[in-house]
């Protein structure tokens, strides 16, 4: 598969306005990344620029903290849907989590999962917060919730994807969940190593850079 076919191409800081969402929209489709991934607010003007191309529209629910309350998320992730959104990026609520409140967080991602059908879920682990017991134990979480995938991080935490995350993830659920590494990938070394460790999917902000770093790399040499 196409490194680009890894990437969801992503735009969630607060600052993000929707010419820069079009922007987004366009490099993905010039780029032949998988998705865009975008704050609820755009994912109408997202599934709108992109209807008649094959990349998909996530959205994030409960981004960046996980703290809000169950039926908001649920609302976010319908609404989502609703206005064209293929996939659902949810943070799990991590307080809970480390309470060890684990009934609340099955429920909640077993709520926004079915509130999205046959939609492809995504829940953020944030691992940056969490211990490696933790880890594990929000996996299996995420499994029995329904869940599609397990997310390494929203990038908006105190670090990003990491090595010995993504191999206590795959190691748990790897043969049963997919994998999306997300936070700081800048680099296609980066991306590629990901990948290898087993990763489906990369989130990054970078993806024009990964793609394209082979060619100029070429380029930088011809002389």
């Amino acid at each position: 598969m196409e490194l680009s076919q890894y990437i969801d191409h992503t735009l969630l800081k607060a600052t993000a306005t929707p010419e820069d969402i079009i922007n987004l929209c366009n490099e993905a489709k010039e780029h032949n990344f998988y998705a865009v991934c975008v704050n609820s607010c755009y994912v109408s003007l997202a599934a709108e620029k992109l209807k008649n191309s094959d990349v998909k529209v996530a959205s994030v629910v409960g981004f960046p903290l996980g703290a809000s309350s169950l039926h908001p998320k649920v609302c976010e992730a319908e609404q989502a849907i609703k206005e064209g959104a293929d996939e659902i990026d949810m943070v799990l609520n991590i307080g809970f989590l480390k309470a060890e409140k684990y009934s609340e967080v099955q429920n909640e991602i077993a709520a926004v999962k079915k509130a999205i059908g046959d939609r492809t879920l995504k829940v953020i682990l944030e691992t940056c917060y969490l211990t490696d017991a933790e880890i594990r134990t929000a996996c299996h979480i995420s499994k029995k919730a329904g869940a599609d995938f397990v997310k390494t991080s929203t990038g908006f935490g105190t670090g990003g994807a990491t090595e010995e995350a993504v191999k206590i993830m795959v190691a748990e659920i790897g043969d049963s969940l997919k994998i999306k590494a997300s936070g700081g990938i800048k680099d296609a070394a980066t991306a590629k190593k990901y990948i290898k460790l087993g990763v489906s999917r990369i989130g990054t902000s970078s993806g024009i850079e990964i793609v394209t770093a082979t060619k100029k790399d070429t380029d930088e040499h011809t002389y």
